[in-house]
């Protein structure tokens, strides 16, 4: 599904990307070919200033003028003297009589005919297409001198091969640049989208391993809860009263990874109530302390709070939520380390934040597993699930710490173990 959306996106942002480059392309292409034009019609303008000049001034014209003046064959010359062709004409090529026929027509087609005086001389250049139609291929250049002998006409004519030929070649060049400019557009917009579905793609993935290891988590009470109901419809009324009781203590269990869960989906719909007053956190911690006192007296394990000698300003959050956090770290800490170990509480200040501490000196936390205590369903130890943890404590804790806008991090005790630590804003 993933890849056909990045599919879909990429095409869309290549494509939309691709057709303003197109449009402007086509633009500054037209713009290059306009002034090409331009540019070529005016030097044919001046350079017929210049040939036109030489044939006003000529009394004879000879083979090597003639020659001279076409430049090698780079324009084809027509003369007429009173309306006849003059024999020098003949150098041009076979065709050449119907091309410049064709351009006299075209000439006295479309444009005036002035009438000259003696002594005078009038020059039109202008485009014209020889077929009669379609885009023009020749410039030509109409030169009538009015002499007292009589009227001699000269049509001079550029083939536009040259200037056709340059235009074609820009043209494959723009073509060119925008297939690769589209290709890579297609290459850039298939890594953008890919980086952009990423988060999306990890997030229902996420989702997935969440709903695979819900549904395991919650197969195994109930598959217990069932056993023990079909046990008791079997026993007598002693043994019954050992299995309705396992049947509460799963069904507890049960209930407990459903509010977890419940309280995870609050945070995922950003629904979740955070109300925020003045708190004493050295209050929270002895509190905590307390709670959990008897829990480490059983286990065997020495539990202590190291508080601040200086009184330290309260603390701007919701103090149930922060009890909260400090219990999961600490139950985390005191089923984690074995007996005879040590836990111990601490609160401090760090820079803009306050501090609270939760270290115990357990067998610690693989490196390369920190990156992921945080993660939902994820435990060090699966053998764990059977005292009650699920793996959502700390997710839990890390939502209710970000609410806050502070910060939780995970290092190694010196000597063994490991350091929760949860810094919350001082304002």
């Amino acid at each position: 599904m993933f890849r056909k959306t990045r599919l879909r996106l990429a095409a869309l942002c290549a494509g939309i990307t691709l057709l303003i480059l197109s449009i402007m392309s086509c633009c500054f292409l037209y713009v290059s070919e306009k002034s090409l034009k331009d540019n070529s019609f005016y030097t044919f303008q001046r350079r017929m200033e210049h040939l036109s000049g030489r044939l006003a001034d000529q009394t004879l014209i000879t083979p090597e003028w003639f020659d001279e003046t076409g430049e090698g064959g780079n324009y084809l010359i027509e003369l007429r003297d009173n309306g006849i062709p003059l024999l020098l004409n003949r150098q041009n090529s076979q065709n050449s009589a119907s091309l410049f026929q064709a351009a006299w027509d075209y000439y006295q087609g479309h444009f005036a005919i002035e009438t000259l005086d003696a002594e005078d001389i009038s020059r039109l250049e202008f485009s014209f297409p020889s077929r009669g139609k379609g885009p023009a291929d020749y410039y030509a250049c109409a030169v009538i001198s009015q002499r007292s002998a009589g009227t001699l006409q000269a049509m001079i004519l550029m083939p536009l091969k040259d200037l056709s030929r340059q235009i074609h070649v820009q043209r494959i060049r723009f073509l060119m640049l925008v297939l690769l400019a589209a290709a890579a557009l297609f290459l850039f917009s298939w890594h953008f989208t890919g980086r952009l579905l990423l988060p999306l793609e990890e997030n229902r993935k996420h989702q997935a391993r969440f709903v695979a290891s819900a549904s395991h988590e919650l197969r195994t009470p109930l598959a217990v809860i069932l056993s023990c109901a079909s046990a008791a419809e079997r026993s007598d009324r002693e043994e019954q009263e050992h299995f309705f009781s396992s049947i509460r203590s799963e069904g507890l269990r049960m209930s407990g990874l459903i509010d977890d869960m419940l309280l995870l989906s609050s945070a995922d719909a950003q629904a979740w109530t955070i109300q925020k007053a003045p708190a004493e956190l050295d209050t929270l911690l002895l509190e905590t302390f307390e709670a959990f006192e008897s829990l480490a007296a059983e286990k065997n394990i020495s539990l202590t709070a190291e508080l601040p000698e200086e009184l330290f300003p309260p603390c701007f959050c919701d103090g149930e939520r922060i009890r909260q956090v400090l219990a999961i770290l600490l139950h985390n800490a005191i089923s984690y380390t074995p007996p005879q170990g040590k836990v111990r509480l601490s609160l401090s200040k760090t820079g803009q934040f306050f501090s609270l501490g939760v270290e115990d000196n357990g067998p610690g936390i693989p490196e390369e597993e920190k990156k992921h205590v945080f993660e939902r369903f994820y435990r060090a130890d699966a053998s764990h699930s059977r005292k009650g943890h699920f793996g959502l404590g700390l997710c839990i804790a890390s939502e209710i710490v970000s609410a806050h806008h502070g910060k939780i991090c995970l290092t190694d005790t010196p000597g063994g173990g490991s350091t929760f630590r949860v810094l919350l804003p001082k304002e």
